[in-house]
C-alpha cells in the first residue's frame, strides 16, 4: 500500500476534531454510521463472547458505555483509519460531513475546512460532487493544479490521438513552460491544428491546407455539429451552451494572436522580450482543454 495521507495528517485531523468536540458520527448511531461504509457483520468481535463486530460495538459503546474511549473508532486496528487506503480515510471524513449524518451546516463548513487545511500538505482536497435535497454531497480527491494539471491533460490527448508527433509535440509544450514559455505558446496554436486535422481525417473528410486556423477551428466545429445553429432551442440551458460554443472561436484566434506576437513561429528582434511561464500555462492550458473537448465530441458522434 502506497498512501500519500501520511499518518501525521491524520492524527492531526483527528486531534481537531476531539479539540473542537465533534461527534464522527453525527446524528447517527456510531454502529449506523460504521454500516454505511463496512460490513460490521463480517469484521471480527475483539470481545470473545461477541462473533463480530456489530456485538462487541454493541456491548461497550451502548450497553457499558464507558468501556471505550468516545474516539475509539480512530484506533481501532478493524478500520485501521491512522493506515487504511487513502481512499478509505477520505471515504470517512466525508461521510462525516453527508447530509444524512450532519444537518448543521456550520459544522459542516467547519469540519470540510479542518479536512482541507490538513489534507492539502499531502496534495488532496475534499470538494462538493453532488446534491441531494439542496445538500452537498462530498468527495475526496487528488488535487491538480498547475503544470501537473497540464501534464495530466496532456496524457489524454495522448491516448486520444496516439501520434508520435503529438507526444512528442506535447512533451516539447509542457517541458517548455518554465524555461522557454514562447515555444510552448507556439506549440499550443500547433496542438488545435493537428487535433483538427487529426478529426478530419479520422472522418475521412477534407480539409483545406490553405485555411489559417481560426477558418479550420470554424470548420472543425461545423464537422462536429458544435456551432450554435446546431443546438435546438428547446434543449436545456440552450443559451448558455450556444455562448459557449460561440465563444470558441474567439478562444483560438486569441491563441492564434499570442502565438503571433510572442510565440515561437516567427523570427524576434534582439530586443524580444517574451511572456511569463504563467502566460505560456494559460495559451498550453486553454489548448489542451479545447483538443480533450474536440476529440471527446470526435469520438462519441463517431
Amino acid at each position: 500500500m502506497n498512501n500519500k495521507i501520511t499518518q501525521l495528517t491524520r492524527r492531526n485531523i483527528f486531534d481537531y476534531i476531539q479539540v473542537e468536540k465533534f461527534w464522527w458520527s453525527g446524528r447517527l448511531e456510531e454502529t449506523d454510521f460504521l454500516s454505511r461504509m463496512y460490513d460490521l457483520e463480517k469484521l471480527p468481535s475483539s470481545d470473545s463472547r461477541f462473533i463480530n463486530a456489530i456485538g462487541d460495538i454493541w456491548q461497550h459503546r451502548i450497553n457499558n458505555p464507558n468501556d471505550w474511549d468516545d474516539n475509539w473508532v480512530f484506533n481501532d486496528s478493524r478500520f485501521n483509519l491512522l493506515n487504511c487506503d487513502d481512499s478509505n480515510f477520505l471515504n470517512f471524513l466525508c461521510e462525516m460531513i453527508h447530509p444524512i449524518v450532519r444537518i448543521d451546516s456550520l459544522d459542516v463548513n467547519r469540519l470540510l475546512q479542518i479536512f482541507n487545511e490538513n489534507l492539502k500538505e499531502d496534495n488532496y482536497e475534499i470538494v462538493e460532487k453532488t446534491k441531494i435535497s439542496g445538500k452537498p454531497i462530498f468527495v475526496g480527491r487528488l488535487k491538480i493544479t498547475g503544470k501537473e494539471s497540464l501534464i495530466n491533460k496532456g496524457i489524454d490527448l495522448k491516448r486520444m490521438l496516439n501520434a508520435e508527433y503529438v507526444t512528442q509535440q506535447i512533451n516539447l509544450m509542457e517541458s517548455s513552460i518554465e524555461n522557454s514559455p514562447h515555444i510552448s505558446i507556439g506549440l499550443a496554436k500547433e496542438l488545435i491544428e493537428t487535433c483538427c486535422k487529426s478529426i478530419f481525417e479520422g472522418r475521412n473528410t477534407n480539409y483545406d491546407k490553405s485555411w489559417d486556423l481560426p477558418k479550420l477551428m470554424k470548420e472543425t466545429t461545423k464537422l462536429l455539429k458544435l456551432t450554435p445553429e446546431d443546438i435546438p432551442n428547446e434543449a436545456k440551458a440552450s443559451s448558455s451552451i450556444k455562448q459557449i460554443l460561440g465563444s470558441l472561436s474567439s478562444v483560438v484566434q486569441g491563441i492564434g494572436e499570442i502565438r503571433n506576437e510572442y510565440g515561437s513561429g516567427h523570427g524576434k528582434d534582439g530586443g524580444f522580450k517574451g511572456l511569463q511561464p504563467r502566460h505560456a500555462k494559460l495559451a498550453v492550458g486553454a489548448s489542451t482543454t479545447l483538443a480533450i473537448y474536440l476529440l471527446e465530441t470526435h469520438e462519441i458522434r463517431k
